[in-house]
């Protein structure tokens, strides 16, 4: 079973990859530092780690679908 909370939603734009909302700091339609070969590989089983361009925040990246990135701890924004 896939751990929601450490799943993130992600869009294919044009060849750029962006997230509507950095998870760390709230920066809206961050362009983040991937190509869309390299979810490819993150599908076959490579681990990426990705630095997020607004807040400089790491995350590692585990694995990948269409529409989400599968990330190695939580990111579900804890609810005020």
């Amino acid at each position: 079973m896939i751990p929601l909370e450490n799943t993130w939603p992600y869009e294919l734009i044009m060849g750029d990859i962006y997230v509507a909302e950095c998870p760390f700091c709230d920066a809206e339609n961050v362009l983040i530092p991937l190509r869309p070969s390299e979810l490819e590989d993150i599908r076959d089983g490579k681990k990426r780690l990705l630095v997020f361009p607004c807040c400089h925040s790491k995350i590692t990246v585990v694995d990948a679908d269409q529409d989400y990135l599968l990330t190695d701890r939580p990111l579900a924004k804890r609810r005020r």
